[in-house]
């Protein structure tokens, strides 16, 4: 049996981990799953959400201190993102007992059929969680809180950039939810790469959410899609996300421009999937030489989460160069393990649309364009991606509505004077995009509307009313928002 090695980031050591699951364990996960997968209401569901976040917020302090010797992203980020996962799980409980994404519909009257429509649960679902995110996007992260409050059951592959905090979270969860009177087998746990697939061809696996490369992301839709029972992939993947400084902006905020680009790009040392990576500015503000002093007065350093992210980093960096690029300043790495040299390259921008693959990591690149058409074309080049900015010179300046609205065409988000590093939870947010930012553009990984990538819609006609579930019975025993239509 293969056994999983946790890995120090800032050192390179290890110490064994998880073993990897075998056949006959991911079988029983998932059976598991499936036994406990049963209609729940709503207040019910949001309570064992409610305690899965008070555990996290009770282990916070051990959990972080894990996950900092897995990742050395250091204690005050991990701190501070386990709290916001725990507020997360509680918005999400919110939403659940609120009801209105079940979208019920009752229609009656006339000498037409009665017809009631809801959304209902998928069943079982996989999550593989990411490297960057051990609690926002891990084993207790979006994908996992929002399938459980849609009334799913989860089955998690632990990451292997941070195994000993996956199977810690699990275990602090499955307890959580076991003191609330949830089901065993409301969220299981498997490791290892072949168990991982294995969970994908499982015939009881209704949906797959992943968090990750553009390769893995693929890999896994390919393998659902080839099932003999088809089933969705809801992937976020790799994505180059632009942000565009206008005529007014470089010649009123300039320095705090270069400074947020700076800051922005190098968070959490280029390992966020909303880095903006590519910034086009106006030719002749200065503007890239404010960006170069920037990173050199900034001077980040740190380590990638881990030794192949490290290298394919190095790749791409002198792939960039390559290609033509140049560098316009570096900062100095940090020592030993997977540290990496955080750098932003200068590219002219003729050369930028053979430049749009998303290198993750602390690196940008920096374009002059001389002109709206200049400009124009390479926005229509863009591939996919789940975020975009405009820099702007205020609320009056004329540039900014015509590129709100073209980089809404290929982003999932349009940000105004901000950068996209950061994804507020709430019920209007999209944190999606079109491909290859996500293979399902029409779908977000976080807010409210993130639910619905685990229901499917049902219409009963003519059906008894104990037949009916319990969102569409004439009692309205969730008491959840209907529509009611009388022919």
């Amino acid at each position: 049996m293969t056994t999983a090695r946790s890995f120090d980031p800032r050192t390179g050591r290890s110490v064994p981990a998880l073993a990897d699951s075998t056949h006959a364990e991911v079988a029983a996960a998932v059976a598991a799953a499936a036994a406990a997968f049963a209609e729940t209401p709503p207040g019910v569901r949001a309570g064992w959400l409610e305690a899965i976040a008070d555990a996290l917020d009770a282990g916070r302090d051990a959990v972080a201190e894990l996950a900092d010797q897995e990742t050395a992203l250091g204690l005050p980020r991990l701190s501070g993102e386990a709290q916001r996962a725990a507020a997360a799980l509680r918005f999400y409980a919110s939403v659940t007992r609120e009801g209105s994404w079940l979208d019920a519909v009752i229609e009656t009257g006339g000498d037409l059929p009665d017809l009631r429509r809801a959304r209902v649960p998928l069943g079982p679902v996989a999550v593989f969680g990411a490297s960057n995110f051990p609690f926002g996007f891990g084993v207790l992260g979006h994908d996992t809180a929002t399938a459980l409050a849609a009334g799913c059951t989860v089955v998690v592959k632990a990451h292997p950039a941070h195994p000993r905090l996956s199977a810690a979270l699990f275990t602090l969860a499955r307890d959580a939810l076991s003191a609330a009177g949830a089901p065993d087998g409301s969220l299981t746990l498997i490791s290892g790469y072949e168990a991982g697939s294995r969970l994908v061809s499982h015939p009881d696996i209704t949906a797959v959410a992943f968090t990750g490369s553009l390769r893995g992301g693929l890999a896994l839709w390919r393998q659902a899609a080839e099932r003999d029972r088809a089933i969705p992939v809801y992937a976020e993947m790799g994505t180059v996300n632009a942000a565009v400084v206008t005529g007014a902006g470089a010649a009123t905020r300039a320095p705090a421009i270069a400074a947020g680009f700076v800051a922005s790009f190098t968070q959490g040392m280029g390992q966020f999937c909303t880095k903006p990576g590519l910034l086009l500015v106006p030719a002749g503000t200065g503007l890239p030489a404010l960006v170069a002093r920037a990173l050199t007065e900034a001077a980040p350093e740190g380590w990638m989460l881990t030794e192949q992210i490290a290298d394919a980093y190095a790749t791409g960096v002198g792939s960039f160069l390559a290609a033509g690029a140049k560098v316009l300043a570096r900062a100095t790495p940090a020592g030993g393990g997977w540290a990496a040299e955080p750098c932003v390259l200068g590219v002219d921008l003729a050369a930028v649309t053979g430049l749009l693959e998303e290198c993750f990591g602390p690196v940008a690149l920096v374009a002059e364009y001389s002109g709206d058409a200049e400009l124009r074309a390479v926005l229509d080049a863009l591939p996919g991606s789940l975020a975009a900015a405009v820099h702007g010179g205020g609320p009056g300046d004329p540039a900014v509505p015509g590129l709100v609205a073209a980089l809404s065409r290929t982003s999932g988000r349009v940000v105004v004077d901000g950068w996209p590093t950061g994804v507020t939870i709430g019920w209007a947010q999209h944190h999606g995009g079109p491909w290859p930012a996500t293979t399902a553009p029409a779908h977000t990984s976080v807010g409210a509307a993130a639910l619905q990538r685990f229901l499917r819609p049902v219409t009963y006609q003519d059906v008894p009313d104990p037949a009916l579930p319990q969102a569409l019975r004439d009692a309205n025993p969730w008491g959840v928002p209907r529509r009611e239509v009388r022919r």
